[in-house]
């Protein structure tokens, strides 16, 4: 009977949202939205801050030309709850996709047990959408698959090509690909050949999309694959140049290769939009979706010295580097230690475009931090993962997690200790104590992820 109150309260939720977005009145005025987020490239994989290996030669001249944001948050750990939150501007407390696959066994998932949107739920697609923009995005989906409620075509988006499944987008040289609700054969890699890499053909499309639109306002997604898994980039792409020779497994190399890679595509990005005279008239963010894999931490740095990696709420698994590029706009050569979330793009989305977001109890709006002005941050930021399960809370300059909701808070001081190496629960109860209060409150129930109260105990060996 719970279950059943609560799904027909989302759902009402739901549609007073949509009423609201479709209520908004669209504006005559406001910039091209373009946002960039790369797959597993971490905190520590970037130029500008402070990667000694990896060239990201346009994130770093973005650095200089736009503000850079030192305390910015992924939505969440891993890949898909975080597209969920960029997409739905709900924390993964409140967010339909809390993890890559559900926890909780149901008969709903057959195979492999996957959480689509629903057509209650609203995007940034479709707000920007009924403001009066053209929609597109390139790259991985990973919120619904073909035929489902959730594919983009269903949520806002008026062009979408890339992959609609994660698993699918492991695979750089696939047969197929997903464009406008159609599969697209790729004749060059059918019976396992090798002779289209992916990612070329995501940089070939978002500068067609730019083109094809460059009189009216867009919003461009492009949440590329590059540079998660499989580690693969042809031979003689010219961003595996400065690798060669390094002393790393060709693992490495590769993955080191296939950042910069997305990196130059973004440079052909910004080149168009000067050459199509709307660099002024275009807002760019540019960051990646969680933190890095393990095996590039060591050879790399590439959690830039945070603990913890992809699928991991310290630091490491969550900060995620960004940088907001916008001519005349936003203040160049900048860097700002304001802290935010991807939770926070709907609504400031929404304000570039001069159109009212669905009433939100989670993301706000950063817009006067982009425009130079000041505001006040958030209380708090919220976020919870499922394999296993875990509690983050970022509250000003502390930073708490948990593996249980019956376990003990670890709290750090992440300006003084961004390595959260010194646990100082036991030192500031009263910290604790209203953090505490607000976990308490701080999720809906998912019969898709329920929350833990104990970590899982390790079996002893017989």
């Amino acid at each position: 009977m719970l279950r059943a109150t609560t799904a027909l309260l989302l759902t009402t939720i739901g549609f007073v949202l949509a009423q609201q977005v479709q209520a908004a009145p669209a504006a005559a005025e406001g910039p091209n939205i373009i946002y960039v987020m790369l797959d597993d490239a971490g905190w520590g994989d970037f130029g500008a801050f402070g990667s000694k290996h990896v060239k990201t030669p346009t994130f770093d001249r973005m650095c200089t030309e736009g503000m850079k944001f030192t305390h910015h948050y992924s939505g969440s750990a891993v890949c898909a709850p975080t597209r969920c939150v960029l997409m739905t501007g709900l924390d993964p407390g409140h967010c339909r996709r809390r993890d890559n696959t559900a926890t909780a066994h149901h008969e709903d998932f057959p195979g492999r047990p996957l959480v689509f949107l629903q057509p209650e739920d609203v995007t940034v697609a479709e707000a920007l959408k009924q403001a009066g923009y053209v929609t597109g995005g390139i790259g991985k989906w990973g919120l619904g698959n073909p035929g489902s409620t959730g594919s983009p075509d269903r949520q806002g988006f008026d062009h979408f090509y890339g992959y609609l499944d994660q698993v699918h987008a492991h695979t750089y040289y696939t047969d197929w690909l997903w464009r406008n609700g159609k599969e697209q054969r790729l004749p060059g890699n059918a019976g396992g050949k090798r002779q289209t890499y992916a990612h070329y053909l995501f940089e070939e499309d978002t500068l067609d999309f730019v083109r094809r639109n460059r009189g009216d306002r867009f919003f461009l997604y492009l949440p590329y694959t590059l540079p998660h898994g499989k580690y693969v980039i042809p031979a003689e792409d010219p961003a595996l140049e400065p690798y060669r020779d390094k002393p790393w497994s060709q693992t490495v190399r590769n993955y080191a290769a296939m950042i910069t890679r997305a990196d130059y595509s973004v440079g052909k990005l910004l080149a168009l939009l000067a050459e199509l005279e709307l660099d002024d008239k275009t807002i760019v963010f540019y960051t990646s979706d969680n933190g890095p894999n393990a095996p590039f931490v060591k050879p790399l740095g590439s959690a830039g010295g945070l603990r913890g990696t992809k699928r991991q709420l310290f630091e490491g698994g969550l900060r995620a580097a960004m940088v907001v590029r916008w001519p005349d706009n936003v203040p160049a050569g900048v860097t700002s230690d304001f802290v935010w979330s991807m939770v926070d793009f709907f609504p400031t989305a929404c304000e570039l475009a001069s159109t009212t977001p669905p009433e939100n109890p989670n993301g706000i709006s950063v817009l006067p931090t982009l425009l130079g002005r000041k505001q006040d941050p958030h209380e708090l930021l919220y976020w919870e993962i499922h394999h296993p399960f875990q509690q983050a809370v970022r509250m000003g300059r502390w930073k708490a997690i948990r593996f249980g909701t019956k376990e003990p808070l670890q709290l750090y001081d992440v300006l003084a200790d961004p390595g959260e190496t010194n646990d100082l629960a036991a030192e500031h109860a009263d910290v604790v104590e209203k953090i505490e209060v607000h976990l308490a409150t701080a999720r809906t129930d998912s019969r898709y992820y329920p929350a833990v109260e104990c970590r899982r105990k390790k079996r002893a060996k017989p």
